[in-house]
């Protein structure tokens, strides 16, 4: 199994915190803006190559990754992304967050869970599958963290639940997430019940005929390059530095 710490090197130049103004002009350029922070020393802000980022983020550990961070002011430190913010029309980066680390500190992160197998509620029985839990939190060191946790669940039959107890355990990691949490389960096909042709349209005769309503006004567009409104982060993962 991958684990999460890599010798990728992503490279950052300082630059001066300001407006909104200056963060459009660094992305005209093709860099983003970014902060570097944690491990007891002060946050940095800095820009990075929006292309790098985004190969970290698409990589089989993504935001999980440690990666070497270089700062021209001459700085390298192992860090991770732990959080980042896309334009929601476009879906290009326009800020991330930077998190240093050291690889003797135990973090808390978010790790994927992948099931493995055909239920045999599913194969046998005709029900279907329904992933409940996606992803698992765990503590562990920089260099434990697991690409994915693997879940079998060939064995899974109608009323019978994969909890987060029932995840596989290693010495090396420690499960935060309820463990009493369902992951996946077998459930029934639900039938639709489709009403007959006649009863559809004596409903239709029956209901009053409402007027049309034509709404008018003013029909606003985002600014390129502008940052999305607080709250609207189409993705968001976030670490816990554990001293």
């Amino acid at each position: 199994m991958a684990t999460a710490l890599e010798t990728n090197i992503l490279e950052a130049q300082p630059r001066d915190p300001g407006t909104k103004n200056k963060a459009r002009r660094l992305r005209r350029d093709g860099k983003i803006p970014a902060v570097v922070y944690g491990a007891g020393q002060n946050s940095v802000p800095v820009t990075v190559d929006p292309r790098h980022v985004q190969r970290i983020l698409n990589s089989a550990t993504g935001h999980n990754t440690i990666f070497d961070l270089a700062l021209n002011s001459g700085e390298h430190t192992k860090a991770m992304i732990v959080d980042w913010q896309y334009e929601p029309l476009k879906g290009r980066l326009l800020h991330i967050d930077l998190l240093r680390v050291a690889l003797d500190k135990v973090l808390t992160v978010s790790v994927p869970i992948v099931l493995k197998g055909e239920a045999a509620g599913v194969k046998e029985e005709g029900g279907i599958l329904e992933h409940m839990l996606r992803e698992v939190e765990i503590e562990c060191l920089p260099a434990d963290i697991p690409a994915f946790i693997e879940a079998d669940i060939s064995h899974l039959r109608f009323g019978k639940v994969l909890r987060v107890a029932d995840l596989p355990r290693s010495e090396k990691l420690k499960f935060i997430t309820d463990s009493n949490q369902p992951v996946a389960h077998v459930t029934s096909v639900k039938e639709e019940v489709v009403a007959a042709p006649e009863a559809v349209a004596a409903d239709a005769a029956a209901a009053p005929a409402e007027p049309e309503v034509i709404k008018k006004g003013k029909q606003e567009t985002e600014e390129e390059g502008e940052p999305a409104a607080k709250g609207e982060k189409p993705e968001k993962a976030e670490k816990k530095e554990k001293k």
